[in-house]
């Protein structure tokens, strides 16, 4: 296997064996600050092009292992929609896989940032970008994905990180050094074996397999904001499950990115399949806490105060 990385050269990646003939390589850099996989801005004589390639490990996290055929389901993922105008239209366009190398590359969908800027707590989505958005999952939902794979690595690694360790009492990471106080907050829903309880029963539903295709992984540094629209990337973490999972991530991040009560019920007014209403706001208290008080942190402007009182708001989305 061909171990790439953020310095890789022209050069190193000219050897490649899947490029056109002639083509020529001009130019290569990171593209983003990716959580999970390396991900490269390439621009050749002839086109522009991303090339990401997946490592046995979180490349944001290194110490935490990664199952490195999850490249795999986000190809499958991309051929899959890629059938369906709509979603075609959303999402990057698959030019090569290479399966050995565990590298996938995808047509360019330009220099555009990502949604982030929300976290700041100074930023608001427009009603337009909601509407895409949840169109996006509206389409998702209904697809005919019988036999998508499990991708159940995935998924445990997943429902470590949001369903079980950020309510361990000892797991070892100090939340003061994320903000003084955090710890002692944290301990408030680490002791409460009510809502553990509950938490553990949607973990396992979690696990579970669905009938709908989830992106799972719907939050703003999934969604690109580009000059031809809003556009949805990296759904590594895809699966068949709970349409109400990604809902809740989708509106957990309208919390956490303090967005306004109208946009929030944007989402539920566009989103046209069924749905448990009550089970979409408990993935999306689960997924405000672990954010909060597990190693997934986010770049959130909230006072100790804050938080506390969206972790309160969290705690009654899953038991209410």
């Amino acid at each position: 296997m061909t171990e790439l990385n953020e310095n890789s050269g022209i050069a190193e990646l000219q050897k490649l064996p899947f490029w056109n003939p002639e083509e020529i390589l001009l130019s290569v850099e990171p593209a983003g600050e990716s959580n999970m996989n390396l991900v490269l801005r390439i621009k050749t004589n002839t086109r522009n092009l991303i090339l990401k390639q997946s490592k046995p490990y979180v490349r944001k996290y290194p110490q935490i292992p990664a199952p490195i055929e999850r490249i795999e389901v986000e190809h499958q993922f991309l051929q899959l929609i890629s059938s369906d105008e709509v979603l075609a239209n959303q999402a990057p366009t698959v030019i090569h896989f290479e399966q050995k190398e565990h590298m996938l590359i995808t047509g360019d969908l330009g220099k555009s940032a990502d949604f982030s800027r929300i976290y700041s707590g100074n930023a608001s989505l427009e009603a337009a970008h909601i509407r895409e958005l949840t169109k996006f999952l509206n389409r998702l939902h209904k697809l005919n994905a019988g036999g998508f794979p499990d991708n159940m690595a995935m998924r445990r690694l997943n429902h470590e990180h949001i369903f079980h360790f950020p309510f361990l009492l000892d797991n070892g990471f100090d939340l003061d050094q994320v903000q003084a106080g955090l710890q002692e907050i944290s301990l408030v829903y680490k002791k409460d074996e009510i809502l553990k309880s509950e938490i553990e029963k949607l973990g396992i539903r979690y696990l579970s397999r669905g009938s709908s295709l989830l992106h799972g992984d719907y939050y703003p540094g999934s969604w690109l904001d580009t000059p031809s629209g809003v556009k949805v990337i990296d759904p590594e973490f895809g699966f068949l499950g709970d349409p109400e999972f990604d809902l809740g991530v989708f509106l957990a991040h309208l919390d956490l990115g303090r967005q306004e009560e109208k946009l929030k019920a944007l989402v539920l007014e566009n989103y046209t399949n069924p749905v448990d209403k009550k089970l979409v706001n408990q993935y999306r208290g689960v997924e405000i806490l672990r954010r909060l008080i597990g190693i997934a942190q986010l770049p959130v402007h909230f006072s100790l105060e804050g938080k506390s009182e969206l972790m309160e708001s969290a705690k009654n989305f899953i038991l209410n």
